[in-house]
Parts: C-alpha cells; structure tokens; sequence
C-alpha cells in the first residue's frame, strides 16, 4: 500500500483507496491510504516545524534539491508517463509529455531559487535607504485537480520550497499514484522532515482541514468553480493568502479570412484531445458566418479520423474520460445540447471497446446559440458547440458573453483583427492560431472574471504568491 508522507515518515491512514484505471476498470493501478482530519492536523504542525529551518538554507541548497528533483523525473519519463496515463486516462505520449513539463517545471525554479529579487532605494529622507526584500509566506496548503496530476502539482509545489515555504499537498482523490510518485521523489531530494508532506485522501476531510487551519498561511488550488467559492468564503474570513484557478468556457474565434485547416487543427486540439479534461479547453468555437459551414464541416471530418480507446494502446489518439461521474455527467450534457435545440453532428456517445472503460466519442455540436447551457456551463469532457456570428464584432461579443475569461483563441490572417481582439477579449490568456489549450512554464497562467482569484501561476510571476515583500529603513 501506498502511505501518506508525513514529517518526513510513510504513515498508513484511516482507509484506503482503490486506484481504478478508466481505460479498464478492472486494472487496479494500486492502494493508497486515505488521512484523516488528524493526519492532516500532524502534517500541518510538521510543515509549521520545519519551514524555518527550509528557508535558512541558502538558494544554491534549495535550488539543488530541485534540480535533483527535476532531473529524476526527466529520467523516469516512459515510467511516469505510463503511470499517469493508466490511472487518469491520457494517452501514454500525452502521459509522458506531461512529466517532461513536471521535471521542466522543477529545473526553471531551480534556478529561480538562485534569482530571488530584491530592491534597494534610496528614501525621500536623507541619511535613510530602504531595502525591499522578498520573504517566504510560511505553510502552503497546495490542493491539485485530477486532470494534470504531475504538472499542476509541480508548478504549485516547486515555486513554493523554491521561495522557502513549507507544504502540505493534497492531491486529487481520484489520481493518487502520480502524486505518490512525485512525493516519493521530493523525499528524497534532501529537504528537513517536515517540509513537504504528501496527505491522501477526501477533499472534505484533507482539504476542509487545510482550508480552515489558521497555521496554513496561503492555499493554492485548482478545481471547480464551486469549491473555489467555498474556499473564498471560508478562508478569506481568516484573511488566508489564496491563489484559486476555476472553471473556463473558452472561446476560439474563427473569422472568414482564416487558413481554414489551421483554424481546423486548432479546434480539435485544443477542444478534444486530452478527452477535453482541460480548463483551458476550447468549448465555443465562434465562426463567422461566411466560413461557418466549411469549418464546421471540416472539424466533423477531422473528428472521424481520431481513435479513442485504451490510454495505453499506441494507436490512441483520445483515451477515456477519467471516472464514471464525469463520463456520465458528459452524456447527460449531450442530452442537454438537444434538448436545447442544437444540432449533434458528430459524436457523444458511448462507445464500447475490448476493455470496461468510460469512453465516448467526441461530441460537435452546430447552430448552438450563446445562451444555452451547453454554451454557458462548463462540461469538462470531449464536446464543443459551433455558433455563427454575423462579424467580427459580433463573434468579439459571443466570445465575451461568459462569466469565465480563462483562455481565448482567434484564428485570422488579419493583423488588425489579431491585435484588437488580444486588447478586447475579458481572458487572462489570448491564443491568435494556436489552440486555446497549451501553455508554457515560464510565463504566467491564470484568468479573468471567475476563472481565476489571486495571483498569476507559473513563471517569474509565482512570487507574487509564495513571497511577502518586506520594506526596510535604515538610518545610516
């Protein structure tokens, strides 16, 4: 069984949790223990413990420990790949493209640990300097989605021991083993007891407790909309730093100038590979009218071409939704769309291959209309819906009607449509003919509107959160 890491020990917990495989949920990837409230509370008090010790190291220690951290998983791709892609479902070179981002991810703050920035001023007053230092903010409570379950992890748990903060990291329940995994690693990178604690288990139980604690100084979460609300409300009230990623319902504009078979590409890679278990997934694709009915044509040919089956099988191009609650609340979403009166053209429905998963076939729906659900509510699986827009302005405006403003694409050839609709778009990220889904690590993440709350993600921007600025006076 696979134990929480807690002060620097592998502890069993209250239960344990199967780890299913969705491409074959009779392949058990392993058993993982479940913390309890206490277990949490232990953690919470180790890493409290520990993080004045973690930040006194100097920036050459702790930039080696992750580098070692990072360069262990670069190693282990094909393993760690493999591992993700059995358990949550992307295909094994997606797997193993998330990992090569994960050990990129520790590398870049590696060296971030070395370039911790500063200022200093001379004051207004004469015979004073004022320095401006960056401190670490004290016990981070990192809680992480099921979708990347390397890469989101990484990009919250590098930055924070890389500023010398200590952590308590709560996976997603549903995808222990690489979580596991990368903890087992950080163990042994060289970090005090206590510095970084690994604690499995509910999100009602593991989280509440980090989301209520007084001693957890700031909360870095990626998930649902609603949980993210509960979390503002809970620990804002005790003033707690937050960084929360949500929801999106991503736009991709294709005005009629575009190269049409990059607009194509663009919107089945960003709509539906990953089986569209991205925030940052295209769902709206925004066409004018003049090109409407040959891109829709186009994605619903480009659709037939794509394989879905086992994560693990080489000829997969779109593995599995991830659990049975996300594949069934796909479906219902399917019966919504026709409900509503748009057109299924391609897809959403249940598909049976050699082994018991939850697969289904990417969904299009055409002549969506921007009030309806399946065009207002994110879904989070494999299905997009087309809606004709009458301009430029038009399709501008469609893109905006969204209380989410994560990511937005535009495909055009038209330099001054590009530029506009970058200034004018109410998202935290504008993709111009690229895929909405994709970003890098070493400029910022984040979004507008209630996609996002609290400081940017990734990059040189993660110190925003995991540093306080201190000024300093000093009479000379």
């Amino acid at each position: 069984m696979h134990k929480n890491l807690i002060a620097g020990q592998w502890l069993d917990g209250i239960g344990v949790r199967e780890n299913l495989s969705p491409s074959d949920t009779t392949d058990l990837v392993g058993l993982y223990a479940q913390a309890s409230t206490g277990d949490t509370q232990t953690a919470i008090t180790a890493a409290e413990s520990a993080q004045p010790q973690w930040a006194a190291k100097s920036p050459q220690q702790r930039a080696d420990a992750l580098d070692f951290i990072g360069s262990e998983i670069l190693l282990r791709r094909q393993e760690l790949g493999t591992l993700l892609a059995r358990e949550e479902g992307k295909t094994v070179a997606e797997g193993i493209g998330e990992v090569v981002r994960a050990g990129q991810i520790f590398k870049f703050f590696a060296g971030e640990a070395l370039r911790i920035q500063g200022e200093h001023l001379d004051s207004i007053r004469p015979g004073i300097e004022v320095d401006v230092l960056r401190q670490p903010v004290g016990v981070i409570g990192i809680i992480a989605p099921w979708n990347f379950p390397i890469a989101i992890p990484a990009w919250k748990i590098a930055p924070a021991l890389a500023y010398g903060n200590a952590v308590v990291f709560k996976p997603a329940d549903l995808v222990p083993g690489s979580a596991w995994a990368l903890s087992e690693i950080i163990h042994r990178a060289g970090l005090p007891d206590g510095t970084f604690n690994l604690v499995m288990g509910r999100g009602s139980v593991v989280g509440q407790t980090l989301v209520e604690s007084p001693r957890v100084k700031a909360l870095s979460f990626t998930g649902s909309s609603d949980t993210g609300r509960q979390i503002l409300h809970t620990a804002g009230a005790r003033f707690a730093k937050l960084q929360l990623e949500m929801g999106g319902k991503n736009p991709l504009v294709v005005l009629n100038d575009a190269d049409l078979a990059q607009a194509i590409e663009c919107a089945v890679q960003g709509a539906y590979f990953s089986t569209g278990q991205r925030c940052t997934a295209s769902s709206r694709f925004i066409v004018e009218k003049g090109i409407y009915w040959r891109f829709c044509e186009g994605v619903q040919a480009r659709l037939q071409t794509l394989q879905v089956g086992h994560a693990l099988h080489a000829d997969t191009q779109i593995g599995p939704v991830a659990e049975q609650g996300q594949y069934e609340q796909n479906l219902a979403y399917v019966d919504i769309g026709l409900s509503e009166g748009a057109v299924l053209a391609h897809g959403g429905r249940p598909l049976q291959r050699d082994t018991q998963g939850y697969f289904m076939s990417p969904a299009l729906f055409v002549d969506a209309e921007v009030q309806m659900r399946i065009a207002q509510e994110e879904i989070f699986g494999p299905i997009a819906c087309a809606i004709p827009a009458d301009d430029y302005e038009h399709a501008l405006q469609l893109a905006n009607a969204s209380p989410y403003g994560l990511s937005a694409g535009v495909c055009t050839t038209s330099l001054k449509y590009a530029s506009h609709f970058k200034r004018h778009m109410h998202s935290g990220m504008v993709m111009i003919n690229t895929p909405t889904a994709g970003v890098d690590y070493h400029v910022p993440f984040g979004g507008a509107k209630e996609s996002s709350y609290g400081s940017r993600e990734q990059g040189r921007y993660a110190a925003e959160f995991f540093t306080t600025v201190k000024t300093v006076y000093t009479q000379a």
